[in-house]
């Protein structure tokens, strides 16, 4: 299995948001939990380019993919 183009904490720093861990505990506690019926770009905490950054490297199955689909999980209590 090859390992992920990028650690977990560098999607939120690509994100804007504050990498480290404290950060990203405490950024996952008051966003979740995700209902099941929000796609995790259209989750109302995201601006717009935030949202457009998700969408795109996900639907392309880009560089980012694994880290975002980690984040779907964390955010659904899954992770």
């Amino acid at each position: 299995m090859e390992m992920p183009l990028h650690p977990f904490h560098q999607l939120f720093a690509q994100l804007g948001l504050p990498s480290d861990e404290a950060s990203i505990r405490a950024f996952i506690a008051r966003h979740s939990p995700l209902p099941e019926t929000v796609r995790l770009a259209d989750a109302p905490f995201w601006t717009a380019a935030q949202a457009d950054l998700l969408r795109e490297e996900w639907v392309e199955d880009a560089d980012w993919a694994i880290q975002i689909d980690q984040l779907n999980l964390a955010l659904r209590g899954r992770a």
